[in-house]
């Protein structure tokens, strides 16, 4: 398969000393394509910035506006966790247009799939604010061009960051277009993302939250992409799949404890695949979220990368952690119960 990867050096301007969403994550990405040999495989596609039309679909004037304004001062924080500097408004513009680029490329059939890997990352920035190291929200973007640009009435996005995608649940929340699924680890940051968060109005149940117990291992995430939104996604039938990636659910990140592998990792991509294959002709586009552990980092977007290749061994140098995995029992069909999903 054709494989897209979008980035660019601007993603690494954005920095704040001693930030755990630093350039080191990039970097130590890049160097391990370039290490293994894998970045010769993909096909490297430039992003462009994203224009105010496409930002401003997604977020309010007021949001962008002091974004702006707050870079054009020479940075700041916007909230406790969330930096910018001179530079962080290219990078977030051109964040966001890294997906606009990939659902373009996948669209159109230039590629067979993409991942972007963007900095900052998006899921938490809501319609109007910027939160968890987030601006722009780069995902949501890239779904509003893909409804707006090729006249989609159906997009799916998989959120499996280790935090509740809230800026993504939010922009779409009322939206019959979107389906929005998520696994996090609650209760946790941003303390959203509730089973009974299904949505309001004309999108009253085109969300889907699957809040998860520490520790619950590759094999409780692969029930519940098996169990739960496979057959979402069979029920909805997509015309284009995009998924917020976070590498933070591994075993070993400093910020979380879901006992994911960078294998689990692999299989939960190709388990994606195989949806698109099944639902939208393969048409997918992952994109970059958290990860602050950067073996398991780079290592996890490594093995994401070979399963979008189509490769069938892919190495884990990390091993497995030592506690095991959750069963998930009952509760996963509680959900498919609460989503009348058989």
């Amino acid at each position: 398969m054709t494989t897209a990867l979008l980035y660019s050096p601007t993603f690494l301007l954005h920095e704040s000393e001693g930030h755990p969403e630093s350039p080191a994550r990039l970097s130590e990405i890049m160097r391990a394509l370039d290490d293994s040999n894998l970045r010769a495989q993909l096909t490297a596609i430039d992003p462009m910035p994203a224009t105010d039309k496409q930002l401003l679909a997604v977020h309010t004037k007021e949001h962008l506006a002091h974004v702006q304004q707050i870079v054009e001062r020479g940075g700041g924080y916007l909230d406790p966790d969330t930096y910018t500097n001179e530079f962080s408004l290219d990078a977030a513009r051109l964040a966001a247009g890294a997906v606009v680029r990939g659902v373009d490329a996948v669209m159109t059939r230039e590629v067979e799939n993409a991942f972007a890997l963007p900095r900052p990352p998006g899921h938490h920035a809501t319609l109007s604010r910027a939160m968890g190291f987030c601006l722009f929200n780069n995902v949501a973007v890239g779904a509003q061009h893909a409804l707006d640009q090729y006249h989609l009435e159906r997009v799916l996005i998989v959120d499996y960051d280790v935090h509740h995608g809230n800026g993504t649940q939010d922009i779409f929340y009322h939206s019959p277009r979107v389906l929005y699924f998520s696994t996090h680890q609650y209760p946790f940051y941003p303390g959203s993302g509730h089973w009974s968060e299904t949505g309001e109005g004309a999108g009253a149940g085109y969300t889907i939250n699957a809040p998860l117990a520490p520790f619950t291992g590759d094999a409780g995430y692969r029930q519940i992409f098996a169990d739960l939104l496979a057959p979402a996604a069979r029920r909805f039938r997509p015309q284009l799949i995009l998924a917020s990636v976070g590498f933070d659910a591994h075993w070993a990140d400093p910020l979380a404890m879901e006992n994911l592998t960078v294998a689990g990792y692999a299989d939960l991509a190709r388990d994606l695949i195989e949806i698109a294959q099944e639902v939208c002709e393969g048409r997918i586009v992952l994109v970059l979220e958290g990860g602050y552990n950067l073996s398991a980092l780079a290592q996890g977007t490594l093995a994401t990368f070979r399963a979008l290749l189509g490769d069938t061994e892919i190495a884990d140098p990390l091993g497995a952690p030592r506690r095991p995995d959750r069963d998930l029992g009952d509760y996963v069909d509680q959900l498919r119960a609460l989503h009348r999903l058989g």
